[in-house]
């Protein structure tokens, strides 16, 4: 990259430089909205009434009530380094921001390279022309402009020279037919495969219970029915990533915190806000709409009220103790009945209880390792959690047990005689059972050894040996059918 704008000299003129999308990749008006949702949901209707006295009132009633922190937003290395080299030249350098001043000078006081900020306030929103009538009255002169959206062609037009932030060709080409753009930034990772990550893909490998009431009945079931099953499974997958986009909106602050959540594409700037947010309704639409269509109104009630859940943990039931843990236990057996209602079937008590017991360990297992991470970076709590490193071992406690008792609900459900209904030769099931124990055993002990970084069910399917075992598992109940 050219990091020229203007030849060295004393009387180069300022660089002004935009903070939204530019210097930052995000949008604080977005991301101080969001904040203000998760700390006042009903504040959603505040939030209508100030848009409609116009976004300098809606910028400043929202800014009347939120703090952000600035200290961990995504700052663009290369602009800074723009930035740097305009001082080393001794460039005045200013940011001129359509944010409010409240966070604009927050910005300016944490990064310490401004000489002046032009900001939006309860008067004036100082976007586009307004923010190009900011700029001129304080240059008074030739002046050189950094920004990133077509909302900035009019500065760059009246700049001496322009600074594209985009990932867009077709506006650095627009940019360039008006202004002399000495330099282009492409901020990196955004793009169609930032967007599949914030979804969260791999995730539905959880979506794959749906198929688990179908199994001691794969005999009798058509393709008619492995279809709809299929279905269900893209319906859930769609309303998680739904939720996955959503619960990342509201612990953007959180998640920047964190040493690998914060590469996820919405806290790292890799996938605009703007993008997350009209995403989230879109994929939750498609979910309902998919099962209102082609499924029983059975399923679409279990998906409603799996929805319903997610947003209950994300908002307020994962900051309660042991109660997240039973939400996410119970989120998974959500899925098993959601399959019971696709093929009209009723699911027993021993499906149920080794589902509740399984995942309730697993669910356990994923909060063990958060707050040993936590441990291990000296943290003494988790951030947006209610635990602290305190409770490692009643978590780690509670987790083997359950995991135990799972394996021992399995063992006892073979020995049922409603077992024989279903599998002709129920005694290979009993190949299941220590499987199914040295995998749960092997999991916690991973996670005892900081081996396990991931949601334990996705590093399920990453481990080679939880492969085999799934394999063999997978073989030992089709044998007994």
């Amino acid at each position: 990259m050219d990091l020229s704008c203007i030849p060295p000299m004393v009387t180069a003129p300022p660089l002004y430089v935009d903070l939204d999308g530019t210097l930052i990749a995000s949008d604080l008006l977005i991301e101080s909205a969001l904040v203000l949702v998760k700390q006042r949901p009903l504040a959603i209707f505040d939030l209508l009434g100030w848009i409609l006295q116009g976004k300098a009132t809606l910028k400043t009633r929202i800014a009347q009530e939120v703090e952000l922190d600035v200290a961990h937003l995504p700052y663009d290395h290369e602009v800074l380094a723009l930035i740097a080299r305009a001082r080393s030249e001794g460039r005045k350098v200013v940011l001129a921001t359509a944010s409010h001043r409240k966070y604009a000078d927050a910005v300016a006081a944490h990064l310490r390279v401004f000489d002046a900020v032009l900001a939006t306030d309860s008067q004036r929103n100082r976007s586009g022309l307004a923010k190009l009538e900011a700029i001129q009255a304080d240059a008074d002169g030739p002046f050189c402009y950094a920004g990133n959206s077509a909302a900035d062609l009019p500065i760059w037009q009246a700049a001496e020279s322009a600074i594209v932030v985009t990932a867009s060709p077709a506006l650095v080409r627009r940019a360039a037919a008006r202004a002399r753009v000495d330099a282009v930034v492409r901020p990196a990772g955004m793009g169609i495969a930032a967007v599949l990550r914030a979804m969260r893909l791999h995730q539905w490998v959880k979506n794959l219970l749906v198929f688990m009431p179908a199994v001691p009945l794969a005999a009798q079931l058509g393709w008619p029915a492995v279809w709809t099953l299929l279905l269900a499974f893209f319906c859930f997958g769609l309303c998680a990533s739904s939720v996955y986009l959503l619960n990342d909106l509201l612990d953007i602050d959180a998640d920047r915190q964190h040493p690998t959540k914060s590469r996820r594409p919405i806290p790292s700037g890799a996938m605009p806000l703007a993008w997350a947010v009209m995403l989230t309704p879109i994929l939750l639409l498609a979910a309902f709409g998919l099962a209102a269509w082609r499924l029983p109104w059975l399923f679409a009630v279990v998906l409603v009220f799996y929805w319903a859940l997610t947003m209950a943990y994300s908002v307020r039931l994962k900051r309660i103790t042991v109660v997240d843990v039973l939400l996410l236990a119970g989120l998974y057996t959500m899925r098993i009945l959601a399959g019971a209602a696709v093929i009209g079937v009723i699911p027993s008590f021993w499906i149920l209880a080794f589902s509740m017991f399984l995942f309730f360990s697993l669910a356990s297992a994923k909060r063990y390792i958060e707050l040993a991470d936590a441990q291990r970076r000296q943290k003494m709590s988790m951030a947006g959690r209610g635990y602290n490193v305190a409770d490692i071992p009643v978590v780690l406690t509670q987790g083997i047990a359950a995991g135990q008792i799972a394996v021992m609900v399995f063992a006892l459900y073979i020995q049922d005689p409603v077992a024989t209904q279903h599998f002709r030769m129920p005694y290979f099931l009993w190949g299941v059972a220590p499987l199914l124990l040295y995998w749960i055993s092997r999991l916690w002990m991973k996670a005892l050894r900081a081996k396990v970084h991931d949601d334990p069910l996705v590093f399920a399917v990453k481990d080679r040996q939880s492969q085999v075992i799934g394999t063999v598992c997978a073989g030992l109940i089709w044998g007994a059918l």
